[in-house]
C-alpha cells in the first residue's frame, strides 16, 4: 500500500492510470498475490484507486486541488457556527484557544484504550446488537447516583442516553416546541443553542447574563412579553462567561418558571469541572418543569458520543419514543466505554486532576492577557473559559479573521450574543492557550484592527 501510494504522490502513477497487474506487483515485490489482492482491495476502499469489472485496477481521477479549498474561510459571516467551522475544521498545526473543548492529552487515555481492550472482549450481543431503549440499564443507574451527589433525584428509569448533549437539547425541543413558540437564552449564551434553535423555526429571545445568572427583571419582562415555552440555560460554569448561579437566583427564577409556565432546560455538561458543586434548578424543582442534559465530552472524550436526558415520569416515554424514531437502539458501545470508565476509580482522580490543572492554566492565561491589556469580566470558580473584554472597543470579529489567516482560532463575542452586544468581547479557552504564539498572534491582529479603527 505504501508502495502504490508512494508512486501515486510521485506521479509516477498519474490520475487514470492503470496499477500493475496483481500478478505482476507480487513478482516484483516477492510477495503472495492474496497480498497485493488485499492491498489493492484496501486502497479501493480508501478511495486512492477504483477498481474496473474485468479491467483491473486504476488511479482514481481526483478534482483539481485549489488552495481556497484548503485555506481557512476569513470571509464568513461571525455567526452561531463560526468557530464550530473554524475549530473543526482546524488543520493539526493550528492552535485553537477560541475552541470550547480540552485537548487530547488532557483526557484519560490509559483509561479509554483499557476500556476499548474490555470492551474488545465483550460477547457478541454487546458488540452487534442494538441498545435498549432507554439506554444501558448499569450505565443509568450509575448516572442516577452522580447526579443524586448534586442534589438532584432522578431514578434510572427517569434518565434517557442519547447519542450527545446536543442530541439530548435536539430531542427535547422536538418534545415540547412547535414551529413559531419563543425559547428563552441567556446573552450571551452558548453559540450552539442558538444555532439549534434556528433549525428548530422558533423565535428566540435573549436575556442579558449577569455573574450570578439571568438578570431576573429582565427575565421577568420576557416572560411578560413573550410568553416563552422554554428556556435554555447552562448550570455549573456557564459558557462562555464561566459565571455562577446563585442559590437566590435559582430561587426566584423557578418561582417566576412556575408563574409563567415555563419549562427550563439545564445543561450540565461542565459539571465535572466544578470545583464545588453549585445549586442545580434540576435539584431545586425536583425535576418538575425542569430537564437536565448533560455528557461526557468535555472531560472524557469527544469521540465517544454519550449523553443523558433526565426528566419527570411522565416525559421519559414521548422522549423515548423520539429517541428511537431518530436513532433507534442508540449508541450501545459508546455507553459500555463510558461506564467502564466510570466505575474505574481513576476517573474521579482525573477530574480532580483536571480541575488543579485548569486552575495553574487560568492563572498562566490571565497573566498573558493582561499584558495585552485584556480583563476578564469575571475571575471563574473554575471551568475552562475567560469571557473577556478587548480594550479601546476593538472588532474581536475583526481580530479573530486575522489570526485565523496565521493559523490561529479565536471565539469572537458577537457569536454568543444574540443582541449581538458584545463585539468587544472574546472567550478564551485556558486549557488550549499554552503556547506563546497565541498571543503573538493576538498582539499584532489587535495592533492591525486599532490601525484600521484609526485609519
Amino acid at each position: 500500500m505504501a508502495t502504490i501510494r508512494q508512486r501515486i504522490a510521485g506521479r509516477t502513477l498519474a490520475p487514470g492510470a492503470k496499477l500493475p497487474s496483481i500478478r505482476g506487483l507480487a513478482e516484483s515485490m516477492g510477495v503472495s498475490k492474496s497480498t497485493v489482492v488485499e492491498a489493492y482491495e484496501r486502497l479501493a476502499a480508501e478511495g486512492a484507486i477504483q477498481a474496473r469489472r474485468g479491467s483491473g485496477f486504476y488511479v482514481r481521477r481526483l478534482p483539481p486541488l485549489s488552495l481556497a479549498d484548503v485555506a481557512p474561510k476569513l470571509d464568513r459571516a461571525v455567526d452561531p457556527l463560526w468557530i464550530s467551522r473554524q475549530s473543526l475544521d482546524a488543520g493539526a498545526d493550528s492552535l485553537r484557544p477560541g475552541c470550547g473543548w480540552l485537548p487530547p492529552d488532557w483526557m484519560p487515555e490509559a483509561s479509554i484504550r483499557k476500556a476499548l481492550r474490555k470492551l474488545g472482549r465483550a460477547d457478541a450481543a454487546t458488540l452487534a446488537e442494538y441498545g435498549t431503549p432507554l439506554g444501558l440499564p448499569a450505565l443509568r443507574h450509575l448516572l442516577a447516583h452522580r447526579l443524586a451527589e448534586r442534589g438532584v433525584e432522578a431514578a434510572p428509569d427517569q434518565i434517557v442516553l442519547t447519542e450527545s448533549g446536543t442530541q439530548a437539547i435536539d430531542l427535547v425541543c422536538r418534545f415540547l416546541l412547535e414551529p413559531g413558540d419563543t425559547v428563552l437564552v441567556d446573552d450571551p449564551c452558548y453559540f450552539n443553542f442558538h444555532a439549534l434553535l434556528r433549525v428548530h423555526r422558533v423565535k428566540i429571545v435573549g436575556v442579558p447574563y449577569t455573574p450570578s445568572g439571568p438578570d431576573l427583571a429582565l427575565f421577568a419582562q420576557a416572560l411578560t412579553e413573550h410568553r416563552p415555552r422554554l428556556y435554555v440555560t447552562n448550570c455549573a460554569l456557564h459558557n462562555p462567561t464561566g459565571a455562577t448561579l446563585s442559590a437566590t437566583t435559582a430561587h426566584r427564577l423557578l418561582k417566576l418558571a412556575e408563574q409563567a409556565g415555563l419549562t427550563i432546560v439545564e445543561d450540565d455538561i461542565f459539571g465535572d469541572l466544578e470545583p464545588d458543586f453549585a445549586p442545580r434548578l434540576a435539584g431545586l424543582d425536583g425535576l418538575e418543569r425542569v430537564i437536565q442534559i448533560g455528557s461526557f465530552s468535555k472531560t472524557l472524550s469527544a469521540s465517544v458520543r454519550c449523553g443523558y436526558i433526565a426528566a419527570r415520569p411522565d416525559w421519559v416515554e414521548g422522549l423515548t419514543d423520539l429517541k428511537v424514531a431518530l436513532s433507534f437502539g442508540g449508541g450501545r458501545l459508546a455507553a459500555e466505554l463510558v461506564l467502564d470508565i466510570l466505575k474505574d476509580g481513576s476517573y474521579r482522580r482525573h477530574v480532580e486532576a483536571l480541575r488543579q490543572r485548569l486552575v495553574r492554566a487560568m492563572a498562566e492565561t490571565r497573566g498573558r492577557l493582561a499584558a495585552l491589556d485584556i480583563e476578564p469580566w469575571l475571575t471563574p470558580r473554575g471551568g475552562l473559559f475567560l469571557w473577556c473584554r478587548l480594550p479601546d472597543g476593538l472588532d474581536a470579529g475583526e481580530i479573530a479573521r486575522h489570526a485565523l489567516g496565521e493559523g490561529v482560532v479565536l471565539a469572537p463575542g458577537n457569536a454568543f450574543s444574540l443582541s449581538r452586544t458584545a463585539r468587544d468581547f472574546m472567550r478564551f479557552n485556558v486549557a488550549q492557550a499554552a503556547d506563546p504564539r497565541i498571543f503573538s498572534v493576538l498582539r499584532e491582529a489587535m495592533r492591525a484592527a486599532a490601525s484600521h479603527k484609526s485609519a
